[in-house]
C-alpha cells in the first residue's frame, strides 16, 4: 500500500484531511498516551482494520518530532516482530500513521492477570523479541524504550507472535548517544549515569523484562510517594547504578538456575 505522503522536510507538501477520511472510517479514540491519540480505523474499499495514530501538530515540538521519528524509523523496517507500518499522511495540522492492528493483549496486562510466566513461555517471548531487537540492531536502531507495555500479542490466538510497538523514542546510532530517555524502571545504569550509550540499553532492557516475565516483579523497585516523585526516581536510579537486585523467595523459589 502506498504511503499517503513521504516528505517530511521543509518542502510544504501537505495532505489534505480529506484524502484521509476518504480512505478511511476513523473510529472512537481507544487509548491516549503522551504524545497522541489511538483510533482503530477501517479502510473503506476493503474493510480492513488498522491502527491509527494521530499526533497534533500543535501540541508542540516534542510531538512533532515523535510523530517524524516514529515515521522514519517505521519506513526502514519490516520484521514480523515488528508492528509494520501501512500509511502515512501528514495535514498541515496533524499527522496520522497507520499501522497493523494488534488484537491481542499487551504482555503487561498478562502479567497483571496471572502474576508471571513460566520458564517456557518466558523463553517463547523473549526469542521473538531478541529476533525483533537483533534485526533493529543490524540497521543500527536503538529502540530505547522496551518494556512490557510495548510488547503485545499480535492476535488472541494460543499461538500468537508477539510484536514490538512504539518507535516515537527509537533512533538511529550514528555515533554514540547522548539524550536519556525511556521508562524509569527499564533503564540501563549508562543511561541513568547521563553517559553516551548505544545498542546496548535495549538488551539491558530485555533483561528487566525478563525478570518481571519470570518473577512478576521488577528487579529495581522503589515504593512511590504520590508527592515525592523526584525521590522516588533518584533512589531508584540509585538502585540501577549499584546493580542492587535479588532473587528473592518465594518469587525465584521455583525458577532454575538457568532461568536465573
Amino acid at each position: 500500500m502506498p504511503f499517503g505522503c513521504v516528505t517530511l522536510g521543509d518542502k510544504k507538501d501537505y495532505n489534505q484531511p480529506s484524502e484521509v477520511t476518504d480512505r478511511y472510517d476513523l473510529g472512537q479514540v481507544i487509548k491516549t498516551e503522551e504524545f497522541c491519540e489511538i483510533f482503530r480505523a477501517k479502510e473503506k474499499t476493503t474493510g480492513k482494520l488498522y491502527t491509527c495514530k494521530k499526533f497534533l501538530k500543535r501540541d508542540g515540538r516534542k510531538v512533532r518530532k515523535a510523530a517524524k521519528n516514529e515515521i522514519i524509523i517505521l519506513k526502514m523496517v519490516k520484521h514480523p516482530n515488528i508492528l509494520q507500518l501501512v500509511d502515512v499522511y501528514i495535514t498541515r495540522k496533524e499527522y496520522f500513521i497507520f499501522l497493523e492492528l494488534a488484537t491481542g493483549r499487551e504482555v503487561f496486562d498478562w502479567i497483571l492477570d496471572q502474576g508471571y510466566y513460566s520458564e517456557r513461555d518466558t523463553s517463547n517471548v523473549i526469542r521473538q523479541v531478541l529476533e525483533a531487537v537483533a534485526y533493529l540492531h543490524s540497521l543500527k536502531i536503538v529502540h530505547r524504550n522496551l518494556k512490557l507495555e510495548n510488547l503485545v500479542y499480535y492476535n488472541r490466538l494460543k499461538n500468537s507472535k508477539i510484536v514490538i510497538s512504539d518507535f516515537h523514542l527509537a533512533k538511529l546510532e550514528n555515533g554514540l548517544i547522548k539524550e536519556p530517555c525511556g521508562t524509569p524502571e527499564y533503564l540501563a545504569p549508562e543511561v541513568v549515569g547521563r553517559q553516551r550509550y548505544g545498542r546496548p540499553v535495549d538488551c539491558w532492557a530485555i533483561g528487566v523484562i525478563m525478570y518481571i516475565l519470570l518473577s512478576g516483579n521488577p528487579p529495581f523497585y522503589e515504593e512511590a510517594d504520590e508527592d515525592d516523585y523526584e525521590n522516588h526516581d533518584k533512589n531508584l536510579f540509585r538502585k540501577i547504578l549499584a546493580g542492587d537486585y535479588e532473587f528473592d523467595p518465594p518469587y525465584w523459589d521455583d525458577i532454575s538456575q538457568a532461568g536465573e
